[in-house]
């Protein structure tokens, strides 16, 4: 069910996960760059048409009324509502925490400091495949809400048979303050360049398709985007007194998200390595999307044998995987030598899933490595900084000399004597 490693062919893991992203064809970018140039051409005109030819949806409107949203909100039962609301509560004032302050030094004649200004609208794309999301809306629309953007608009690729309600209520919860019935390419294009009756966003947020995740490459330097998201994947460190039934049941949660989504153990017992093995085949009957996992963790599920847990942070950081669990009997400890990952899960009773749905931390984070070098969405990702500076006409005189050292070195007249000319 899945392939065991050691330190010598630790680098044919390292090389068969990176690998897994690359599945962008020359037929998808083309076809992906004459979707956005019409859409920026023809504006709306293109987005109904599009609709009819991907969605087999023939509209009459890019929103839905007012009349339909309750009506759709109205059809998610009162539990599934109340869940929701305590995760948004929760996810809420995680974020809050991450708010940061402008600032301001006022000294011997000079005033420096830094705005930290939210970006104004931002647009959230949902998928509407053939599953529904509403804790991506959650999470990807909060932290915009919490740094202060004023205008949140989520696009979703329209059904027949209706939005998600789930995905709708998420919506109203979260703050999102328009809804556009778009999907695909045509969706990031609309957001990108803006049409007749959609306004162009700062930035584009929201998981999608090979398709959507092309776009939103592709229209990056126009907007902002949140990251360029690759497979998802999870790293379980674990030690000899770790439950296999826990481990099994972590990595199939992870692996039923697509057959290349990956799922990692290292650990420094073999004994746990044959119960993980066991539990996966005891455990696999009772899903329903078992054909996937068995998918994903034939071709990505591994375990890596190590000597200590000191190897296995290594052997994580290496990774830098999404999702780093620490099933260890001092989870904190070894928390403290781990540096490459998304999103930590600390002990036997804080799964991947608590932090995907409820507990607060952001759970749309860096994949396929690029944990070594960046971060989870936070308040952050929706903000701008800006500087500013005043001196009075004695603290420029103080620095001129400096100044006009620094320009003439570097060959740039004109700088000098922009300083000079004031100093005269």
């Amino acid at each position: 069910m899945f392939t065991v490693y050691t330190k010598e062919t630790l680098p044919e893991l390292i090389k068969k996960l990176k690998e897994r992203a690359d599945n962008t064809s020359e037929e998808i970018e083309k076809s992906v760059k004459n979707i956005l140039a019409d859409v920026k051409t023809r504006g709306d005109e293109a987005l109904f048409e599009y609709s009819e030819k991907f969605d087999k949806v023939k509209l009459t409107s890019l929103r839905m009324t007012e009349e339909e949203k309750e009506a759709a909100i109205a059809l998610v039962p009162a539990e599934l509502k109340e869940a929701m609301d305590r995760a948004a509560r929760n996810i809420y004032e995680f974020h809050e925490k991450q708010k940061q302050q402008s600032w301001i030094d006022n000294r011997d004649g000079r005033i420096m400091g830094q705005r930290v200004l939210p970006l104004r609208r931002v647009g959230l794309y949902v998928p509407g495949g053939t599953a529904a999301y509403p804790s991506s809306v959650l999470m990807n629309a909060i932290p915009a809400k919490v740094a202060g953007v004023e205008s949140i608009v989520m696009v979703t690729p329209p059904k027949n048979e209706g939005i998600s309600p789930a995905v709708l209520y998420a919506a109203r919860i979260a703050g999102v303050t328009d809804i556009v019935t778009v999907g695909g390419a045509q969706a990031v294009a609309a957001m990108a360049y803006g049409t007749e009756s959609i306004e162009q966003v700062d930035k584009i947020v929201g998981p999608g398709n090979i398709f959507v995740a092309t776009a939103k490459r592709l229209v990056f330097g126009t907007v902002d985007i949140d990251m360029f998201a690759g497979p998802s994947e999870v790293l379980v460190i674990a030690d000899e007194k770790a439950d296999p039934a826990y481990v099994a049941a972590d990595f199939m949660s992870q692996a039923e998200h697509d057959p290349i989504a990956a799922s990692v153990l290292v650990t420094t017992s073999k004994k746990l390595v044959d119960g993980v093995r066991a539990e996966i085949e005891k455990q696999i009957k009772t899903l329903s999307r078992a054909d996937i996992i068995e998918k994903s963790l034939l071709a990505y599920g591994s375990a890596v044998i190590v000597d200590s847990l000191d190897e296995a942070a290594k052997v994580s950081d290496t990774i830098a995987p999404e999702h780093l669990e620490l099933m260890v009997e001092n989870p904190f400890e070894l928390l403290g030598k781990v540096r490459n990952a998304g999103s930590v899960f600390l002990g036997a009773n804080s799964p991947e899933p608590l932090g995907d749905y409820y507990a607060g931390p952001n759970h749309v984070l860096p994949t396929n490595g690029t944990a070594r070098f960046s971060s989870a969405l936070s308040t952050d990702s929706f903000v701008k900084k800006s500087s500013y500076l005043y001196y009075s006409e004695e603290a420029l005189k103080k620095a001129s000399d400096d100044i006009i050292r620094f320009a003439t070195a570097e060959g740039l007249t004109a700088h000098a004597n922009s300083i000079a000319v004031r100093k005269k």
